[in-house]
């Protein structure tokens, strides 16, 4: 995608925010077995229906004393004692493979639960008595696209993320550690030690992560940006934290990051410090990278797809929508037979990434 030409909705007043808010989509019974054979499937403790039952909730404030879009939940002492345990147990299986000998020492400190997203989901936290340290993992509804997202993050992405399903309609999370998009352009772009050009550059990478695997609604504070320091500088990775628009919108710039009007200064930073063809040396890295890790991981994928195929993912709508939108774009009518999300993606993956599996066989 070129960067030179850019339409940015922040430039012509243009709003690509999705339509309506996004259905859910049960989990079938081929995605359920992919997800007991690899492991992502197991009977938890607690059922997200269990959070529901909250007296009261409170406003949640930042440390500035900002209110955000979570709430506390609260819940009467003999709920409280009852949900405490299965939490407890549900961050031990999430981060410990059930190993129940450091459970003593932990304690959930708050439930909190965000009404803003399309899961509502429930954040825990979790805090060790000895030390106070804490540590956060999140409950939600088990939506199918989100699933399917989750998972192709794991397989196409160079980061690795722990989910697991329950059939009792629930999904649990590890939390994804960073600065929100939104506050680091607040707060850190403009710092002196906040190197400007590998901004630039990982949002590119971060563009084309999305646009391969049709990852949707990525504005800022649907992203983090991991800092991590480095022998004279800082590197920068930017993570997706949001799945619930995973291949689900039939607009085709709802899938590049670079088209929305939160992310306006990620692009005016690559326009300014990043000439064209470095954008697109950094463009061809981010692709061979996710070549070489459709290649590691053929086998999975492929049987990850099969099942997305079949598996109902947008309204028939968005589907035509969308496959005519990349026929458009790739002036071609490679995606003209596909007939779910499933099988698009399938192929966008492959139109992008063609060239570069070749040269990896």
């Amino acid at each position: 995608m070129q960067f030179d030409n850019i339409i940015n909705a922040r430039i012509n007043n243009e709003s690509d925010k999705p339509k309506l808010k996004k259905n859910q989509f049960k989990v079938s019974e081929g995605l359920q077995k992919y997800l007991r054979q690899y492991g992502r499937e197991i009977s938890l403790p607690i059922a997200y229906r269990d959070l529901l039952n909250h007296r009261y909730a409170t406003s949640l404030k930042n440390k500035k004393g900002k209110l955000t879009h979570w709430e506390t939940a609260n819940y009467d002492l003999k709920e409280m004692e009852h949900l405490r345990e299965g939490l407890i147990k549900t961050y031990a299986i999430l981060k410990h493979e059930g190993n129940l000998s450091f459970i003593k020492h932990l304690d959930v400190e708050r439930i909190d639960f965000c009404e803003f997203g399309n899961s509502v989901p429930f954040r825990i936290r979790i805090i060790n008595r000895i030390n106070d340290n804490y540590d956060h993992y999140y409950i939600k509804t088990a939506d199918a696209s989100r699933i399917y997202g989750l998972e192709l993050e794991n397989l196409l992405s160079p980061n690795r993320i722990t989910f697991l399903y329950d059939k009792k309609n629930t999904l649990v999370e590890e939390h994804i550690p960073g600065i929100p998009g939104d506050v680091f352009l607040e707060d850190y772009l403009n710092q002196p030690e906040t190197n400007k050009i590998r901004i630039a550059k990982e949002f590119v990478k971060f563009n084309e992560r999305c646009f391969a695997r049709l990852l949707g609604d990525m504005r800022s504070y649907n992203f983090v940006i991991d800092i991590t320091p480095d022998i004279e500088d800082y590197q920068y990775r930017i993570r997706a934290i949001d799945f619930d628009q995973q291949s689900y919108e039939g607009r085709k710039n709802f899938y590049l990051p670079q088209f929305f009007r939160e992310n306006f200064e990620y692009v005016d930073l690559v326009l300014k410090t990043l000439s064209a063809d470095v954008i697109k040396q950094y463009q061809t890295e981010e692709q061979t990278a996710m070549a070489l890790r459709v290649f590691s991981s053929r086998k999975q994928l492929l049987e990850l797809f099969n099942i997305m195929a079949k598996d109902e993912l947008a309204d028939i709508s968005n589907i035509k929508m969308l496959r005519e939108e990349l026929n458009s774009h790739f002036d071609c009518n490679y995606f003209s037979k596909c007939n779910t999300m499933g099988a698009i993606v399938k192929r966008q993956l492959k139109k992008v990434l063609q060239k570069h599996l070749n040269k990896v066989k």
